[in-house]
């Protein structure tokens, strides 16, 4: 893929340009990537909600003509300029909320809110120059949060880029860089819930059964799942779940009902 490098790659993405309309299969012009960036080949790439949140563009500040997806698996094809820790070929994950490894909040256990790349819904271009990398016959596409998956090639900053095994099945890790990694982290980083503690989880999608695993594995006792489809219920035993709620077989709000439980 090195031969590559430094070039303009022409691929095919997806395209949004209107909130709500069909995303549409363009050629684009990926360019190369600047000083701390990197340029990746996406092979496996998921449907996120916050992608379709913000196609829709309900409750934020539409921004079109826009590449959107951000759950991904990929190989590095170039390198910008500074770029030390990463060379053509390497297996990565793109992630949305990245880390400059410099600021306060990277330094510190409690957050990985970075002052630089924290995830920006409005921004579209990249930090380097205000430019985006992506055009249609010299019309600028926007980014999305960063990442932009919804393309056979995309360029991201190197802080927002994880460099993974490469035994590792890349369409099946992908989801590891948005929903897998959400509700593990927000369990295991976020709520910490005591050895031997009792868990609620609401919703079993990626997200709840992501969390069910991060109760489990920070020891909790009972894992309570709570959704309306009862046909997640059994995959969800996997994950660590031991009891189950369906709100629709209770005349009482859900809370009180897992209230009695605990």
């Amino acid at each position: 893929m090195s031969g590559t490098a430094g070039q303009v790659i022409h691929c095919r993405a997806a395209v949004a340009w209107e909130a709500g309309k069909p995303l549409v299969i363009e050629q684009v012009e990926v360019a190369p990537p600047q000083a701390m960036e990197v340029r990746l080949k996406i092979l496996y790439t998921s449907l996120c909600h916050t992608d379709v949140y913000f196609w829709e563009a309900k409750g934020q500040n539409p921004l079109f003509p826009r590449i959107y997806g951000h759950e991904a698996g990929g190989i590095v094809e170039s390198v910008g300029e500074g770029v030390t820790d990463l060379e053509p070929g390497d297996h990565v994950l793109p992630i949305f909320t990245g880390e400059c490894k410099e600021c306060a909040h990277c330094k510190s256990e409690e957050s990985n809110m970075c002052d630089l790349l924290r995830i920006n819904t409005d921004r579209g271009v990249m930090l380097s120059d205000g430019k985006s990398r992506f055009s249609i016959k010299g019309q600028p596409i926007y980014h999305f949060l960063g990442t932009s998956t919804f393309s056979e090639y995309t360029v991201v900053h190197v802080g927002c880029v994880a460099k993974i095994n490469p035994l590792a099945p890349l369409d099946k890790v992908c989801v590891i860089s948005c929903g897998i990694s959400t509700g593990l982290g927000a369990m295991v980083n976020v709520a910490k819930p005591p050895k031997g503690s009792t868990v609620a989880v609401f919703g079993l999608g990626a997200v709840g059964l992501s969390a069910a695993e991060g109760a489990r594995i920070a020891g909790a006792s009972r894992i309570i799942g709570v959704d309306l489809n009862p046909n997640r219920f059994q995959e969800a035993k996997k994950f660590g779940v031991t009891e189950f709620v369906n709100p629709k077989d209770h005349n009482k709000p859900v809370q009180e009902v897992c209230t009695e439980l605990f």
